[in-house]
């Protein structure tokens, strides 16, 4: 009788998984698994299916499974694997900035990272054939704003389109300052609902916030119907503005000051052909 070969138990728990639509897996749920491995053949097989790229460590103890055709990356693409990895982690999240733009359709500048906002504590992960996560803190993570996707995986957390416009602005530096935020915010202004920009939303992303959105859709983009539905919304909430620069570290020199939004207009901004 043909003695089995002790890899293939492992190997084909890992083809049914993916059967299955799974495309990660704990090395707890390996443990579980397979009771009768030792730590160190259970960490053997597992480093022999990495050798193979079936699977691949993103993170201490969780990995994925790599389908056939994902092989010649080695990877999945994170929207794929996110929402799972923060489920393992037990953080909330979601995908936002330029990644989340993109995938509301604002797409003329593909972003190299993936920005993925979370409440503290920091979270850090390494890059993985090529793909880099950079989780940003957010004190306070407002998940009424956060839609849920569907993916072939199952679901996962993107910020709503007035959200990510709202990140945007406030992570300025994080996405190449604000010529590119208004790049992005010229496609991404078509996805925004004026009825969405209301008196929650006002309060939930900060003055200054709010008022550099208001400024960038009202004076530089022409949105005037979206500016205005923000505007309205501050007034109702009874928000006040100071006056306050576009951009931190102007000088002294005089800049001219919207009388509507109270912005130092102390940034020159050049939007990219679309």
């Amino acid at each position: 009788m043909k003695k089995r070969h002790p890899y293939h138990a492992l190997d084909k728990w890992a083809i049914e998984l993916q059967s299955e639509g799974r495309h990660s897996v704990s090395l707890e749920e390996l443990r579980k698994k397979f009771p009768k491995k030792s730590e160190a053949a259970l960490k053997l097989n597992i480093n022999r299916l990495i050798k193979k790229r079936s699977i691949v460590s993103v993170y201490r103890g969780y990995y994925l499974l790599i389908p056939p055709q994902y092989h010649r990356w080695g990877i999945l693409p994170a929207v794929l694997f996110i929402d799972g990895l923060m489920k393992y982690l037990g953080r909330q999240y979601y995908v936002s900035l330029l990644s989340a733009a993109a995938q509301h359709g604002a797409a003329h500048q593909q972003p190299q990272e993936y920005f993925v906002i979370i409440p503290p504590p920091a979270l850090k992960l390494t890059v993985k054939k090529g793909i880099k996560i950079n989780f940003i803190n957010k004190k306070k993570v407002d998940m009424r704003f956060v839609e849920k996707r569907k993916t072939e995986t199952g679901y996962y957390n993107i910020s709503s389109p007035e959200m990510t416009a709202a990140d945007l602005v406030f992570y300025a530096k994080r996405v190449g300052w604000m010529s590119r935020v208004a790049t992005v915010l010229a496609e991404l202004s078509d996805e925004m609902k004026p009825e969405s920009l209301n008196v929650s939303f006002v309060k939930a992303i900060g003055v200054a916030t709010l008022q550099k959105l208001g400024y960038l859709l009202d004076e530089v983009l022409e949105k005037h119907e979206l500016a205005e539905a923000l505007y309205k919304a501050a007034r109702k909430a009874r928000i006040s503005f100071s006056t306050i620069q576009l951009m931190r570290g102007a000088g002294r020199k005089k800049y001219a000051v919207s009388s509507k939004w109270k912005i130092i207009d102390n940034v020159q901004i050049e939007i990219d052909d679309l």
